[in-house]
């Protein structure tokens, strides 16, 4: 008897509560003949609409998403696993993000895919969303629109591909091709090895399986409890991927009926417990600006002294390319991120109690997570590198901050003083990295400029300048380089990112110019100028903004609404929550 009675009745969750698509579904009226009857023409019978949670599947697949491919075969298994839980599936596309074909950069768009997502679930008749996200953008994106629409809401990563091979060796998404394109340049590969090289790269389906963006923020999606156990680190092909999906599927229809919504999920706690993830894995800079986003969508004042003071002293255990040798598939078999986790746990830095999807702790998901290859994830006692959490610079020249991601650095570019070598667009640095009479040498900061959220538009990945033609021909493969642009987080180098406010903005940045001296301290988290105030403010009185990057559409309102980058380049007026509730009725 009591089992029936914990039963809900149709219509209602577990507490009593109607379900949203009621609103639509549960109506005997013209609006009701309506909404049920079109739906009825792809074969869905009456029992459909009578009192099950509709599961909304959002999916970001794509053919001019590569990353995003396979998401077809995952929505499927999503289907199914809602299926089998008594939940009613609807799939629905949203803007898909592939950072390999967009330009000028897919960050110029991961606003304008949130706010899809976000209005497409609140126009909706849906009780619950599984979010199928993979390339760079996408996660971000995806779980910024349903944060601010705020339903029981769980993601499912679409998985790294398996490991590149080339000639016997093991080669990484992104990060080799960034030493191939350097290695081509310099004379020492073909263009024929060079292409023999594409095609043992990216050899199954999934996104980049180094330590990259794409891989970083599955790993986040985990780390805040958004994911289930294991969501980080499975190969795209491996079957077990499909299995997590159909478990997905499964566990929003409870999810719905428990009214756990995303913004119980995404709680301090569990900011900062991916800000610490975030430093064991040695991931991707661009986290900082995604987690900052997302944070502010649920009402967490985020900030990036947040990230120097959880991350400061934190180890890196995990040894994955771009920091280190390893690939995610080696990942996955050594245990994945539960051993991390587990390790943060048992040091004292975990969040124990921070809830997650499942409906358990997250200490009570990973505290007996069994580590298989400790080469792979090393002991915390025993790291893999020292110092590894993200380094929040401030000075004169990021007065609002900038970062750098030390575990991808070289240790004795970390404290130095050198001649500012500035280039004040992309297009000028294009045009004279090749050029020998370019007056550099290893010893100098290369300066990049407005390549910042209003700059290039959008913020692009072009922080890890290439260098130059002439230094490379010399051995060197490392030097400081600064701007207000990211990076790819499978690159790696001493590169100081994210400068604040940008070039663009009228930041400090776009006063330097060339033969000023600069200094880059990490210890003391210092990123200093030598020019006295006085000649600032000359240069400040003489500054010119650049042109305007659009005079129309999406980009023009991007430009005009962007925040900057310590703020999570989201726009302004997107800012915070407004929930789900129904929409108007039109009729």
């Amino acid at each position: 008897m009591s089992e029936n009675n914990n039963k809900p009745q149709p219509g209602m969750t577990h507490a009593g509560k109607p379900l949203r698509s009621q609103a639509w579904f549960g109506r005997q009226d013209k609006m009701g003949f309506y909404y049920r009857s079109f739906l009825k023409n792809s074969g869905t019978p009456q029992d459909q609409f009578e009192g099950k949670p509709v599961i909304g599947i959002c999916n970001t697949w794509s053919e001019l998403n590569p990353c995003n491919g396979h998401f077809r075969t995952i929505a499927e298994h999503v289907r199914r696993g809602v299926l089998e839980a008594g939940g009613f599936p609807l799939e629905f596309p949203v803007s898909s993000l592939g950072e390999v074909t967009m330009r000028p950069t897919a960050m110029l768009y991961r606003n304008l895919a949130a706010m899809d997502v976000e209005e497409g679930i609140r126009a909706h008749p849906l009780d619950g969303v599984v979010l199928l996200m993979g390339c760079d953008k996408t996660t971000p994106a995806l779980l910024m629109g349903a944060a601010s629409a705020d339903l029981p809401t769980i993601g499912v990563s679409g998985g790294p591909q398996l490991r590149g091979v080339y000639r016997g060796q093991i080669i990484g998404s992104g990060t080799n091709i960034i030493s191939m394109s350097e290695q081509l340049r310099a004379g020492e590969i073909t263009l024929e090895e060079f292409h023999e090289a594409e095609a043992g790269m990216n050899r199954s389906s999934g996104h980049c399986m180094t330590m990259g963006t794409a891989s970083t923020m599955a790993s986040m999606v985990e780390a805040l409890g958004v994911g289930l156990p294991g969501n980080a680190a499975i190969p795209a092909v491996d079957a077990r991927r499909n299995e997590m999906a159909r478990l997905a599927g499964r566990r929003i229809v409870a999810m719905v009926h428990e009214d756990l919504v995303l913004s119980k999920i995404l709680v301090r706690e569990a900011f900062e417990n991916a800000i610490r993830t975030l430093g064991a894995i040695g991931g991707s800079t661009n986290a900082v600006v995604h987690l900052l986003a997302i944070a502010r969508r649920v009402g967490i004042e985020l900030t990036l002294e947040d990230f120097d003071r959880l991350g400061r002293g934190l180890h890196c255990v995990v040894d994955l390319m771009p920091s280190g040798r390893f690939l995610m598939e080696d990942f996955y078999y050594a245990g994945g991120l539960p051993v991390v986790l587990r390790q943060l746990g048992e040091a004292g830095l975990l969040h124990k109690d921070a809830p997650t999807v499942n409906g358990k702790p997250v200490w009570e998901n990973v505290r007996d997570a069994e580590c298989f290859n400790p080469e792979v994830i090393t002991p915390l006692e025993k790291p893999f590198k020292e110092e590894s959490g993200m380094a929040i610079l401030r000075g004169n020249l990021a007065p609002d901050g900038a970062v750098i991601k030390p575990s991808a650095a070289s240790p004795e570019l970390m404290k130095h003083t050198g001649r500012a070598v500035v280039f004040e667009n992309i297009e000028e640095l294009h045009a004279l990295k090749d050029d020998d009479s370019l007056d550099i040498d290893a010893s100098c900061i290369m300066v990049l400029k407005n390549c910042g959220p209003k700059g290039y538009p959008g913020m692009a990945e072009v922080g890890n300048m290439p260098i130059p033609k002439k230094l490379l021909q010399q051995g060197v493969r490392d030097m400081i380089r600064i701007s207000d642009a990211r990076m790819s987080g499978t690159a790696y180098g001493t590169v100081v990112l994210h400068v604040a406010p940008e070039a663009a903005a009228g930041g400090p940045l776009a006063l330097v110019r060339n033969g000023d001296m600069i200094t880059l301290d990490v210890a003391a988290r210092s990123l200093h100028l030598h020019v006295d105030e006085a000649e600032l403010a000359a240069r400040r009185a003489a500054w010119v903004p650049p042109p305007l990057a659009a005079d129309r559409g999406y980009v023009r309102m991007y430009v005009d609404h962007v925040q900057q980058a310590n703020h999570g380049v989201d726009l302004d007026f997107l800012v915070g929550r407004s929930g789900s509730p129904v929409p108007r009725d039109n009729h």
